[in-house]
């Protein structure tokens, strides 16, 4: 039935976005430099309705998020010692909740993958994830999920699994098959991007393009996400080689890593942008005396290469 359509999971539209903070550095060039830097983080917890704002810790920049129970987050690098990386990509991220108040007064760590203070001190399970943002905003999804502070317009975590076992982008679910002993490679992923890419083309509506770049663009789930996390341990895989060509490539791929967050970064209101265009307006009927009229000789079409190529 509609109704249930309507109503499944997978048919849930993009929750909006969290306003911006409300103050007057949001105008100003360095602060929505900064802003921008940190879209990756930002981004999906708006998605979630959670509003954030950039403020300066003890020695760097720091993501502070408003919780709907008078406590925060606050989602910062390394600050003792400082990091010397640019804001918003650290080697590493830390997240408390905190609560400051004449009644109570709160502390608790949710996730760290920053690299140990000291060298006496053993990482976090979560070091092995660095500075990405994947795995950060999924602890943050868990912790504030399972003390219901999450906004009643996110989907509840048995919709996220409903969503996480959906069919893949080209309708069923997609075997990890990388080799046909008749037929040579099976580009499975290449495959499913060429048919999303299909379906963009196919639709007339701005919304549904908007729906269909989610997919690409989002910055938890997405597909720019989730090569980010592939280059990742790509780089690692290549410079455990221990040869001089393995450590050339482990930076060439870490850079490639690198240049996808700052695509990602820079694609950021994309696909609001898309969704708010205006369709064209439909074309006027010519009145019935026309029909009668001789028609004009066919324009000649341009010749072009086949769409997809091997």
């Amino acid at each position: 039935m509609a109704a249930d359509k309507e109503n499944a999971p997978h048919a849930r539209e993009p929750a909006p976005l969290a306003p911006l903070p409300d103050h007057r550095n949001v105008i100003t060039g360095w602060w929505q430099e900064l802003w921008r830097r940190h879209a990756h983080i930002t981004t999906p917890l708006r998605q979630r309705g959670l509003t954030c704002d950039i403020e300066f810790g003890l020695s760097a920049y720091i993501v502070r998020v408003s919780l709907s129970d008078d406590s925060y987050l606050i989602i910062s690098p390394p600050q003792e010692p400082p990091s010397d990386r640019p804001p918003g990509d650290p080697e590493g991220w830390i997240v408390t909740r905190e609560r400051e108040s004449e009644r109570s007064s709160l502390f608790e760590r949710i996730y760290d993958s920053a690299p140990p203070a000291y060298p006496s001190r053993a990482p976090q399970p979560e070091a092995r994830h660095g500075g990405s943002a994947g795995p950060l905003i999924a602890a943050i999804d868990q912790h504030l999920d399972r003390l219901g502070l999450l906004p009643d317009s996110v989907p509840s975590r048995a919709e996220r699994n409903v969503l996480a076992d959906a069919p893949s982008l080209h309708g069923s679910k997609a075997p990890v098959a990388p080799e046909s002993a008749n037929h040579g490679p099976v580009y499975t992923y290449g495959d499913a991007l060429l048919a999303l890419t299909d379906r963009l083309n196919g639709t007339e509506s701005y919304a549904d393009a908007a729906a269909l770049m989610h997919q690409i663009l989002d910055p938890v789930n997405g597909l720019l996400e989730r090569l980010d996390e592939f280059f990742e341990p790509a780089a690692e895989k290549a410079k455990d080689s221990e040869e001089d060509d393995g450590f050339d490539l482990s930076y060439d791929l870490a850079d490639a890593a690198a240049e996808v967050r700052t695509l990602t970064q820079a694609l950021d209101t994309a696909e609001a942008r898309m969704r708010t265009l205006t369709p064209l307006a439909p074309t006027p009927q010519a009145p019935s005396s026309a029909a009668h009229a001789p028609s004009l000789p066919p324009r000649a079409l341009p010749t072009a290469p086949p769409r997809h190529t091997r």
